[in-house]
């Protein structure tokens, strides 16, 4: 498929021809996005929740009173999780929240993430991202005329340095490298904006894995 390319004043820069096999898939699958978001939210969790079991809480752990006459129920320490100031039983643990997804699913959904930008119309291709001074001001300007708000820029193999100071202060704007291109990100955005580099190094990714 081909798209018209522009540059951040807005003029045309061209075209440029995608690769129907990352762009152009038309049947979008949810359920490999679904997937793949679950993935990798779980996998960025924390998992530092924690609570005191019986062995960690520092209250006493001798017999409360006598085993029997009293006409209450036999407990032997205020460790238990019935009384004010005991344990809370089978309470959250330090653990790891992530799980695995085999690297095909991921590279499908990736694939079908980028695909359903280009079939909404909300993939736009730029020749470069970088400004003279980091003004952010003057890039909001720029960013409003193109129609560009909640926005994810995909600016290359780095981002120029100005231009990520600039769009760094600038609400619902994402910049990120090539390498940190995710399938997250992709889809809470409402515009996809890839430079020409991205857009090489993207379907060069994928050849690579078709190759192998």
């Amino acid at each position: 498929m081909k798209l018209s390319v522009i540059k951040l004043d807005g003029k045309a820069a061209g075209d440029v021809e995608l690769s129907d096999a990352v762009f152009g898939i038309s049947d979008i699958r949810g359920d490999l996005l679904a997937r793949y978001v679950n993935w990798q939210l779980a996998k960025r969790r924390a998992g530092t929740h924690k609570v005191q079991t019986r062995n960690e809480n520092s209250r006493t752990g001798k017999k409360m009173y006598k085993q029997k006459g009293t006409g209450g129920a036999r407990h032997g320490s205020r460790r238990a999780p019935q009384f004010v100031g005991g344990s809370r039983a089978f309470g959250p643990v330090v653990r790891d929240h992530g799980f695995s997804l085999p690297k095909k699913v991921r590279a499908l959904a990736l694939r079908h993430a980028l695909s359903s930008k280009a079939k909404a119309g909300n993939l736009v291709v730029v020749d470069t991202v970088a400004v003279k001074e980091a003004k952010t001001a003057a890039l909001r300007e720029t960013f409003g005329k193109l129609g560009w708000t909640k926005t994810l820029i995909i600016a290359g193999p780095e981002v120029d340095t100005n231009f990520g100071l600039a769009a760094r202060n600038i609400p619902l704007i994402d910049v990120l490298p090539n390498a940190g291109l995710n399938v997250y990100d992709i889809l809470r955005a409402d515009k996809l904006v890839l430079t020409k580099a991205a857009v090489e190094a993207i379907e060069a990714r994928f050849a690579q894995k078709e190759a192998a």
